[in-house]
């Protein structure tokens, strides 16, 4: 019986493992710095009441799938910081986690915190608004209807960031 061999073809990398993820390694420095921010978050996310999760992906506009993401140290996906101020309003930081998160963040992200807040010159305090919406006896129209009225609180968000 032939041997199968542990490169491809060509020769040139690995044959991949059917059913194996491989993902591109990048700085371990910083993926390890990364993972520091989003332990910070995950641990702040846990001693939250229920529900945090799905107020931070409303006031972000994103779906629970992306909130998991960022909070897992697992996944080397950054945190926009753009989200940054969004994600201590609504997660409640105290003053020492925020400068751990932030401490972490600048060693992953290098100057990418001054060069949002050039852009950004106020940061904006979010409130909560409680809407209550008529039930539509439809699943699919109700969160259709969410949506509609969370997009429109962001696009008022994104309308005071440019006056």
């Amino acid at each position: 019986m032939a041997r199968k061999s542990e490169h491809s073809v060509k020769g040139d990398a690995p044959a991949r493992v059917p059913g194996s993820r491989q993902e591109p390694q990048g700085n371990p420095t910083t993926s390890s710095a990364v993972s520091t921010y989003k332990q910070i978050l995950g641990q702040v996310l846990e001693n939250r009441p229920s529900g945090t999760r799905q107020r931070l992906s409303a006031a972000l506009g994103k779906n629970r799938s992306f909130v998991s993401q960022i909070a897992n140290p697992a996944y080397p996906t950054p945190i926009p910081a753009q989200h940054l101020d969004v994600l201590f309003e609504v997660c409640l930081f105290s003053h020492h986690e925020r400068d751990a998160f932030l401490d972490a963040y600048a060693t992953a992200h290098p100057g990418r915190l001054q060069r949002h807040r050039q852009h950004h010159h106020k940061e904006h305090r979010l409130r909560p608004v409680t809407v209550y919406l008529p039930d539509l006896e439809n699943e699919k129209k109700n969160q259709a209807l969410d949506k509609l009225v969370s997009d429109l609180a962001l696009r008022i968000v994104k309308l005071t960031d440019t006056m």
